[in-house]
């Protein structure tokens, strides 16, 4: 566990026993995750530079837990695990304060959301029953 999410959870009382403890930190940490599917959040933090400093970083080293099925299944918002991973890396950091590579990224997410069928694939003609 990273340290900056230890002060996070610090924040807010956790009484009562270390399983319902455990439940809200587990809340609090999937929320965060799925804010980072927000763009307009992502280039706050870079302009606040939470990119900067060691343990946020740490923190979200730490979050990749949620690529794991076990754990990718309480995910509403799939594309905040890909920008997870994308923040792993320094190059993508420094171009999130920058609102034309926020709106960039906005403008593809949304070209995916316009381009995504719910629908189940046709089914396949079933063989005739002998």
């Amino acid at each position: 566990q990273s340290t900056w999410g230890n002060q996070i959870g610090s924040r807010f009382k956790m009484s009562g026993s270390t399983q319902e403890s455990d439940r809200l930190r587990f809340q609090m940490e999937l929320e965060f995750v799925q804010c980072l599917a927000n763009p307009a959040y992502l280039n706050w933090l870079a302009q606040n530079r939470y990119f900067e400093d060691p343990k946020f970083l740490d923190y979200l080293k730490y979050l990749e837990y949620f690529r794991k099925p076990e754990y990718a299944k309480f995910i509403i918002y799939p594309n905040c695990l890909y920008i997870l991973e994308l923040l792993q890396h320094a190059s993508v950091r420094n171009n999130l304060s920058k609102s034309s590579f926020t709106d960039y990224i906005h403008r593809l997410q949304f070209h995916q959301w316009a381009q995504f069928d719910a629908r189940p694939p046709a089914e396949e003609e079933q063989p005739a029953e002998s």
